[in-house]
């Protein structure tokens, strides 16, 4: 039963006469019912109120009496089912490196009742999800991660639930961090003058930024060389104040890992009563031996002195063991020797160099590590104080052994001033320093995961709460590396510097984002997951199969669908005839976006295709496949017939038949070409022609006896290699004119000027007529009853005569008409109103003329006018000078006066310009 239940209601009923008594025992113990609040009786029965699961638990038993005797009832075991709190100690971080595998222990706290294990990843919202590679036991809540990736770099929880009371609780963080994988030894023994290199390099993803530091909180010598590309660090002529414990920190979005290791002085300063032990190691074929030397002498393993190979071990080294020791290493082929002062030291306890550090600042909840690391020879005994009061071991205070003191699970009591008291037997030292607490920075508001869709904007939040004379720095990492805001213009950083605003959003912002809260006592991340919605990405190039006439069988494979189901396909043809990419009739009509194969109808015979296929979602239309293959429909007999059959004119006998040609692309197959059939009006027989060219459109029948407009039933067809095709509608086409057989009648002339001669013709033969002297070149041809003959020569002899004409020829000519033109006129030229005119000549501009010139000259208008050229100049016949004049008239009938030009070129007036043609 649940602890949390007001009530525990417990059955006893017995039958006697006289009816029994009852009372309980818990344990063996006797219930008092009467002292014992939390208990009565109701009937026999037992009901505890407001139970407790460690002071009402226990085997309880019903004893029920009477008057005859006594019975006991069953044995009922009350257990109620409750869940504790973690402990809140920080867990151990677990280094791992991709492709090992982990073991995550939970522990989880006490507890009763069924329970059931699940783990958080990140603090996302949602539990850690078992797969192939991750397995949660339910009997110890361990999780097991058998083959370790780069993304799984982060902070694990446990969490237990109760399945009766449906309490859950969690654990603190296990980091699982990159491991660092090449690093220097804990302990490196450098001679004086030397160069020594310290590597560090470790795995994980994003891959891990290297930094290095000096564990005192010195800054690092400034001759120190970084490579930063490599991480490796190098200190050029080592001297003793360049050793100390030198860390290298390897971190990345998901977490970070520390290396130590220490540089001391191989020309030692030992302490009086240290060990010292030395090695020297050579290289060589055949395999060299050793032997040491002390001051130039034979070194003699005895005692307090061991020799083993290339190591030299001194046991609680005195003064007399200072001098300089040398290492032989030889072989048949020579020797190799390395030298080193021992120099030792007897000194008492000394803070100088290395005193307790002034101020240390934690986190509330965290640990805490003080140092205390006098010079000392020999080593000095620690112990620390707070205040008065000497600080002894305890469950989260450690003494460690090298003097340093250990403290878990901070709070705010802790805060205070503590000294590191040093002895030897030399003297005593002290050094303080001062332990400030600070509240844990926890991130309030995290980045919660989320849609959007190409396009939009959105916000990420990251709010914090933290002590407040901490000063947090936020750091924003997309798919594992930071975000350089100054060269994204698609990242901003808002709402006070802390949450992140995504502009425009594309689908290459589909990721992880990580909020990194750094302060000067912790850092904390918080992790979303943004999903992008964009329109699909290109379909795989569709395959093409089973190809017939009008149909083929595509299949294609699906692109991305970029987080939004792909709806639909859209499947496109282009032809070289066709005018970019065309939408084509598919089976089934609209092919649904689980399949990805259709059959495509209704293409042309004969004609070389190329299909893509558009996939298409909520979001929109995405890109085109790449095309398919160029493929060609299989021939069938055309089924296409020319349209526009038409026809007529033509010479006597002929009959004309005209249509439109069928195009390339409706052919079919090849050797194209069309069947005319053709029969008279009320004929019952047709006959028939074949025109193997595929462009033909015109075909003329010729027959001699053919009459004159004579009706024809016409059709055309189509044939090709395969077949024939079906033939056109059948039209009516008639047959060639004949040609006029009268002359035109009443024809007369009037000579309009030097250069134009206007001809009528007065009756109404209806196809047009030709002025001509039937025999003459000079001819023109009308379909009015009246025309002007223009650019004639002046004061000329013209006989002039008229035919009739048709398609099928000319006619017979009319009566001749003799008119002479007029004589030439010169006119002088004047400025009236401010506007030039000039008198020229006649000359081919009569075309001008006859479309400028008005029927009289009785109102404002423009006027023009074209005269022949004076004697001297290009005369008639001849393409020459000819003088234009332009009047403007503004009011009433005016007589325009103008006189010639003096030399056919250009003359100007106040207000106008005038240019010779």
């Amino acid at each position: 039963m649940s602890s949390g239940d007001k009530l525990v209601f417990i059955n006893c009923g017995a039958k006697g006469n006289p009816p029994p008594h009852y009372r309980w025992n818990v344990d063996g113990r006797d219930i008092d019912t009467d002292s014992d609040l939390n208990y009565s009786l109701v009937e026999g029965n037992l009901l505890i109120s407001n139970p407790h699961f460690i002071n009402h638990g226990g085997v309880y038993q019903c004893i029920a009496t009477n008057a005859f005797g006594t019975i006991v009832s069953r044995k009922a075991r009350v257990r109620f089912a409750f869940l504790q709190n973690f402990s809140r100690k920080p867990r151990n971080t677990v280094l791992v490196r991709e492709g090992q595998a982990v073991v995550l222990l939970c522990g989880p706290p006490p507890h009763y009742g069924e329970i059931k294990y699940s783990w958080v990843f990140n603090g996302q919202s949602s539990f850690l999800q078992q797969d192939a590679r991750r397995f949660i036991s339910q009997r110890t809540g361990n999780l097991y991660i058998a083959k370790v990736e780069a993304s799984d770099a982060g902070n694990y929880t446990c969490a237990v639930r109760n399945m009766m009371t449906n309490a859950t609780v969690f654990s603190s963080p296990t980091p699982v961090v990159p491991k660092i994988e090449v690093h220097f030894p804990d302990t490196l023994h450098v001679s004086k003058g030397s160069s020594v290199k310290l590597e560090c390099f470790a795995l994980g993803n994003p891959v891990p930024s290297i930094s290095w530091r000096r564990a005192d909180g010195n800054p690092l010598p400034g001759k120190i060389k970084i490579n930063h590309s490599t991480g490796d660090l190098e200190i050029p002529y080592f001297r003793p104040e360049d050793a100390g414990v030198y860390e290298c920190v390897a971190e990345n979005s998901r977490g970070r890992n520390v290396a130590r290791g220490q540089l001391t002085l191989k020309d030692a300063y030992m302490a009086i009563g240290a060990n010292l032990q030395w090695e020297c190691k050579a290289a060589g074929k055949p395999r060299p031996t050793y032997r040491w030397l002390k001051n130039s002498q034979p070194l003699t393993a005895m005692g307090r002195v061991h020799v083993e190979a290339g190591r030299l071990t001194i046991s609680k080294i005195t003064l007399s063991d200072s001098g300089m020791y040398q290492c032989v290493a030889e072989n048949e082929y020579g020797s190799v020797y390395a030298s080193a002062e021992l120099k030792v030291v007897a000194s008492p306890p000394d803070f100088t160099q290395r005193p307790v550090k002034t101020s240390t600042v934690v986190q509330r909840g965290g640990e805490s590590v003080l140092e205390c690391r006098p010079n000392a020879s020999p080593k000095a005994s620690i112990s620390w104080w707070r205040g008065g009061n000497l600080l002894k071991d305890s469950e989260r205070q450690t003494t460690m052994e090298d003097g340093t003191l250990h403290i878990t699970n901070i709070s705010k009591s802790d805060e205070g001033r503590y000294t590191c008291v040093a002895r030897n037997h030399f003297g005593v030292s002290s050094s303080s320093g001062t332990l400030v607490v600070k509240e844990p920075t926890r991130i309030t508001i995290p980045p919660l995961s989320s849609d959007a869709t190409v396009g939009q904007s959105l916000v990420l939040p990251c709010e914090v709460s933290s002590d407040s004379s901490l000063n947090p720095v936020f750091k924003w990492f997309f798919s594992g590396k930071a975000i350089d805001f100054s060269r994204q213009e698609h990242f901003e950083m808002i709402g006070g510097v802390c949450d992140l605003m995504v502009r425009n959003i594309q689908l290459r912002h589909s990721g992880k984002y990580v909020c990194m809260v750094h302060t000067e006592v912790d850092t904390v991340s918080a992790a979303a997951d943004l999903i992008v919605r964009g329109p699909p990405s290109a379909p795989e190039v569709p395959a093409v199969a089973d190809v017939t006439d009008t149909t083929v069988q595509l299949s294609w494979g699906s692109g991305p669908d970029n987080h939004s189901p792909i709806t639909v396909y859209m499947v496109q043809a282009r032809t070289p005839f066709s005018i970019g990419w065309q939408n084509v009739r598919t089976v089934p009509d609209s092919v649904p976006g689980q399949m990805m194969h259709a059959t495509v109808t209704d293409l042309n015979p004969w004609v070389e295709y190329e299909f893509r296929v558009v996939a298409v979602n909520s979001v929109g239309v995405g890109e085109p496949s790449t095309p398919s293959k160029q493929i060609r429909t299989k021939a069938a007999a055309p089924k296409v017939a020319p349209v526009n059959v038409s026809g007529g004119g033509g010479a006597r006998g002929e009959l004309v038949i005209t249509w439109e040609p069928v195009s390339e692309e409706q052919q079919a197959g090849e050797e194209f070409g069309y069947v005319v059939a053709l029969r008279p009006l009320g004929s019952s027989t047709w006959f028939q022609t074949v025109l193997a060219s595929p462009d033909a459109s015109t075909y003329i029948y010729r027959n001699d006896s053919t009459a004159p407009l004579s009706q024809f039933e016409v059709t055309v067809g189509v044939y090709n290699s395969m077949g024939e095709g079906p033939f056109s509608r059948v039209v009516t086409v008639l047959s060639a004119e004949e040609e006029p057989s009268e002359a035109p009648q009443r024809v007369w002339a009037r000579a309009v000027s030097a250069s134009e001669i206007e001809v009528y013709k007065m009756n109404g033969i209806g196809l047009g007529f030709t002025p001509s002297e039937c025999t003459s070149h000079f001819k023109t041809e009308v379909i009015d009853l009246y025309t002007l003959l223009s650019g004639l020569k002046g004061s000329t002899f013209y006989q002039i005569a008229v035919r009739a004409q048709n398609s099928a020829g000319f006619g017979p000519c009319s009566v001749s008409v003799n008119i002479t033109t007029k004589k030439p006129r010169k006119s002088p030229h004047k400025t009236l109103d401010g506007h030039l005119f000039e008198a020229g000549y006649d000359a081919p501009c009569h075309e001008a003329r006859k479309k400028y010139r008005k029927s009289s000259n009785t109102g404002p208008g423009l006027y023009f006018g074209a005269f022949p050229s004076v004697p001297g100049r290009p005369g008639p016949g001849s393409v020459g000078c000819l003088h234009i004049w332009v009047a403007w008239y503004f009011s009433g009938p005016t007589k325009a006066h103008s006189q010639p030009s003096s030399r056919g070129g250009l003359l100007q007036a106040d207000q106008g310009q005038h240019t010779h043609c």
